[in-house]
């Protein structure tokens, strides 16, 4: 596989463009404070990507950010300690405040010069706004959860993007899917005949964090484990 051979980058953007793992502990502490929990970090992003892709798919019209709220009363329903109404709202906004990761500013604005740049997000149009502004580029394409009305992995995402690129002028061969997970973006993508790049952030760490294991094995076409990364290899390939 060569990364020039590609017209369009689809990403998945919580994950692989921003720190949400960092952003979900950091919203999570209050109630983990108040709870007491000894569990640590890694258990408590399991837990969240347990429940919380339970509740995308029980219910995938709901906002995100109603989902998240949503997700933290159920973990706390699960553990005995409820969340109170000001957790739930503060957890349902805190996308706002996850940080991009350090390399993903600079490393979208180089691939803008050769690329067009879409977003598949499991997000709401609001949410995403805010971090949209951290990443500093205009993508060409966004959709979200809140647009299909369906959270990844569901095909919805990529039905209507792919369509959308097409009508664009960017035929799916042309079309290089990038994300962090395997179950939420890996698994659709090839579904949907797409080539696949991994950016795995989780590199040397056990579990899957904040997302859930594959339900089947799913192979990228490519990996590295920044964004920075990913770019000196389209930059080597010259």
């Amino acid at each position: 596989m060569r990364l020039r051979d590609f017209d369009a980058l689809s990403f998945d953007c919580y994950g692989t463009l921003i720190d949400w793992e960092s952003g979900i502990l950091a919203a999570l502490a209050p109630w983990r404070k108040r709870s007491g929990s000894k569990a640590d970090d890694e258990a408590m992003l399991a837990h969240f990507a347990e429940v919380e892709s339970k509740i995308e798919a029980e219910h995938p019209t709901l906002l995100y950010s109603d989902l998240l709220a949503a997700t933290l009363r159920e973990m706390g329903d699960r553990t005995g300690v409820a969340a109170t109404d000001a957790e739930a709202r503060g957890f349902g906004g805190s996308v706002e405040h996850w940080p991009a990761f350090p390399d993903s500013r600079e490393a979208l604005v180089y691939l803008k010069r050769h690329y067009k740049l879409a977003i598949f997000s499991n997000v709401d149009r609001a949410s995403f706004a805010h971090s949209r502004r951290k990443l500093g580029v205009d993508f060409d394409l966004v959709v979200t959860a809140e647009d299909v009305g369906a959270y990844k992995p569901a095909l919805n995402h990529f039905e209507t993007g792919l369509a959308k690129l097409e009508a664009m002028g960017i035929p799916r061969a042309k079309v290089l899917h990038t994300a962090q997970s395997l179950f939420h973006d890996h698994v659709p993508a090839k579904r949907m005949g797409l080539t696949s790049f991994w950016i795995d952030r989780r590199a040397g760490k056990a579990g899957g964090g904040a997302t859930k294991a594959p339900a089947v094995p799913v192979t990228p076409d490519g990996r590295a484990t920044t964004l920075a990364a990913m770019v000196e290899m389209h930059k080597a390939e010259a």
